[in-house]
């Protein structure tokens, strides 16, 4: 399968408590419980912005066709959104930037291990994507072991670069298909 299978249909990607799926009007009220909260954005290269403080306004937009992924992380228990996980920047259909942000009581639980698992192994397995990576900054140690979990290698440090909005320093983590056994 490609990249260009999933452009105007997004997968649903099951582990053992979670889904992984696109989100839809029905989850604003469990975006809402967690999305503005500031404390999650301490270290994502910005503050919330405008949809983080409205999720609803994530769904006034037609969707537009895209390789890129943007889905809810919805617990099996009751399909709630706890949190959000993206592949995005990808460039030549080999290489993509991933990102995962949870809510704050669902921290610490591995649910954030669960997702980057099955997300990466879904690229993988079904794309022609050879390469993710992404960037976390140095103090977020909680982010660091999750992506360690995941076999993911801290490649390099980045000094006083931009993330997002922030200056600040921050690894960059990546990922080879190689690198796991599929």
């Amino acid at each position: 399968m490609s990249l260009a299978e999933y452009v105007n249909h997004k997968p649903t990607i099951e582990t053992n408590r979670l889904y992984l799926r696109p989100m839809t009007i029905a989850d604003v009220p469990a975006l809402k419980l967690w999305m503005p909260d500031k404390s999650i954005y301490l270290y994502w290269g910005k503050g919330p912005g405008k949809t983080d403080k409205n999720p609803e306004l994530l769904f006034e937009k037609e969707e537009r066709p895209s390789k890129s992924f943007h889905l809810g992380i919805a617990s099996k228990k009751n399909d709630h959104v706890i949190g959000e996980l993206w592949v995005y920047l990808i460039q030549n259909d080999r290489m993509a930037s991933v990102a995962v942000r949870l809510s704050p009581v669902c921290q610490g639980k591995g649910y954030g291990t669960e997702a980057l698992n099955a997300i990466t192994r879904f690229c993988f397995e079904n794309t022609e994507l050879q390469r993710l990576w992404t960037e976390v900054d140095v103090r977020n140690t909680a982010s660091q072991r999750m992506l360690e979990k995941c076999s993911y290698t801290r490649e390099g440090l980045i000094r006083q670069g931009k993330m997002v909005n922030t200056w600040c320093d921050y690894y960059i983590y990546g990922i080879l298909k190689t690198d796991i056994i599929l």
